[in-house]
């Protein structure tokens, strides 16, 4: 296993060929570039999304070249303040090119999800993503167990079919609970 920071994270989303899926598992996260956005979220003030912008810009360069960006988001129903962010912020991403799903946990049935987010590139490279306690994102770790890497596989197929893409969700009874 090796732990990829900075631009060799980076770089992952630059390299890979076809496909790039990240699951996410939490509710909310603490990172620190995102506390300030999300407190104007919180006091209801306007954000220029600024800091959001390098993402934005990778994502749409990747998907112009006609690779694909998923993510799914595994969500408690009712939403926490964070998860409602989220679905805002995601309709930045969904113009940029990535295509996200939400699936409420309690619809997530006998899915055997790992302990930790993940993304996986082309079907075969699995980069777990890595977090402090104080939430700042530390890189990825660069996992090369083929039987996890078909865990993960089987996880996001069994997560994908029953997601329920962003334009859907926020219109579904989920979002008004």
């Amino acid at each position: 296993m090796e732990l990829m920071k900075g631009e060799d994270f980076e770089d992952l989303f630059r390299t890979f060929e076809r496909t790039a899926f990240h699951l996410e598992l939490k509710d909310s996260y603490d990172t620190p570039e995102e506390r300030g956005p999300f407190g104007l979220f919180l006091e209801g003030k306007p954000d220029d999304y600024a800091w959001h912008e390098p993402w934005l810009k990778l994502v749409r360069e990747v998907t112009q070249r006609g690779r694909r960006i998923a993510r799914a988001r595994l969500v408690t129903v009712p939403h926490v303040d964070y998860t409602r962010w989220g679905l805002e912020i995601a309709k930045l991403n969904i113009e940029a090119g990535e295509d996200i799903r939400y699936l409420p946990r309690h619809l997530a049935g006998n899915i055997d999800f790992p302990a930790d987010d993940f993304w996986l590139f082309d079907d075969g490279r699995l980069v777990f993503t890595v977090f402090e306690r104080d939430g700042r994102f530390i890189g990825g770790v660069d996992v090369r167990y083929p039987a996890l890497v078909e865990l993960c596989r089987r996880v996001r197929e069994d997560v994908w079919a029953i997601a329920i893409p962003h334009g859907e969700y926020v219109r579904s009874e989920h979002t008004s609970r």
